[in-house]
């Protein structure tokens, strides 16, 4: 193309010329008998002066008596334009003194097959790219991985190779969390006690771990599954802490930033232990008994349980519900409840001839004469 023209069209045209010629027979003839045939400005010369029409390639073959070929010329002009010089093109039938005959075979629209070569090539690169990135992040995970120490490494625990932190064989408190990514995502917060229970179905060799642990905490997801999990968990493994991702969040999708605010209290728990709780009284070590088996039954879920003289559970209702309960029900011998021993509640468990009661904390009481009122942490449980 002259200095300007950008090319957008190809026309390709065949021909056929009863007679031996040259190439520049076929252009001479393309050029002279098109000349003047649309008007001046659709000349071919005219279009070529003006960066609309390129360079017309030919490609000739000959036999004994006839010469056959291909033509192609590229436009800058409109399809409209290109086809008018195509239909002019096809009207040419003498080169020199012999029949001719040209036929269209193609107006090829260039810039189309310039997109097909781009979103190819484009493709081509997101793959090399897209390979290449990943590579590079697995490099730099090995990376990391390799210069953690041996607490910060991802293993497995137990016959079905549970996913886990390295820490949960040492330390002397776990994490319960969903999966390994949950895991991974504790790891990168710099928590390496962290143990996926893998499924919905506890496995067994999780109960013997946490059975030798003095603190097991929950950390699972905030959505209606991780609710059915926990449900599961508490029915196989005694909790003692329970943390959710906020609602509709997954543990794996926290920043190791969200993880370290959620599980704060528990980590400085662990790491400054409060002296163990201790019997104040020895001559309380039956109600201490009682106290130990039922709390973990009625610890942060704002219930109460009933216990006939024989130990043996009679109701189960929400503390709201309590006084009431206690005006219709009789054959209590000990109360056990998740709040406090307020006067109200003393009143109605002395009508209900209830002896002892345990709760987390007695207010200031005007009359508890004739009942036994004592606190978890005084029985040496919490």
């Amino acid at each position: 193309m002259p200095q300007g023209g950008i090319v957008k069209y190809h026309v390709k045209l065949s021909f056929e010329v009863d007679g031996l010629v040259e190439r520049a027979d076929i252009i001479g003839a393309i050029f002279g008998q098109t000349e003047g045939l649309l008007g001046p400005e659709m000349n071919l010369n005219e279009l070529q002066r003006v960066s609309k029409v390129g360079r017309i390639e030919v490609t000739t073959s000959s036999t004994t008596n006839t010469t056959t070929g291909d033509a192609l010329i590229p436009m800058s002009t409109d399809v409209d334009t290109a086809s008018l010089i195509a239909a002019a093109i096809e009207s040419i039938d003498k080169v020199g003194p012999f029949d001719c005959k040209f036929r269209l075979t193609a107006i090829e629209d260039v810039r189309a097959t310039k997109k097909d070569d781009i979103i190819k090539r484009a493709k081509e690169i997101k793959q090399q790219w897209a390979t290449k990135t990943i590579s590079e992040g697995e490099t730099m995970l090995k990376d990391i991985h390799a210069g953690t120490s041996v607490s910060g490494k991802l293993t497995t625990y137990g016959r079905g190779k549970l996913p886990c932190g390295a820490g949960v064989f040492d330390s002397p408190w776990i994490i319960l969390v969903e999966g390994r990514a949950d895991v991974i995502n504790l790891l990168r917060a710099g928590i390496d006690n962290a143990l996926a229970i893998d499924g919905a179905r506890i496995d067994e060799s999780i109960k013997d771990l946490c059975d030798t642990k003095e603190k097991v905490v929950a950390f699972l997801d905030g959505d209606r599954a991780g609710g059915f999990i926990l449900k599961e968990l508490k029915s196989v493994v005694d909790i003692d802490v329970i943390h959710r991702a906020p609602e509709g969040v997954e543990v794996e999708e926290l920043t190791p930033q969200q993880i370290t605010d959620i599980l704060k209290n528990t980590i400085e728990e662990m790491n400054n232990p409060k002296p163990k709780p201790s019997l104040s009284d020895p001559n309380d070590k039956p109600m201490a008994e009682i106290a130990e088996k039922t709390f973990s039954q009625v610890n942060e879920t704002l219930e109460a349980i009933g216990l006939d003289a024989n130990k043996k559970e009679v109701f189960k209702v929400p503390i709201s519900e309590l006084v009431s309960k206690l005006s219709v029900q009789s054959g209590i011998k000990y109360l056990i409840l998740d709040g406090i021993v307020t006067q109200r509640l003393v009143d109605g468990a002395k009508q209900a001839g209830i002896e002892c009661i345990i709760g987390h904390r007695i207010a200031n009481l005007t009359n508890k004469d004739g009942i036994s009122l004592k606190t978890f942490t005084e029985l040496g449980v919490a």
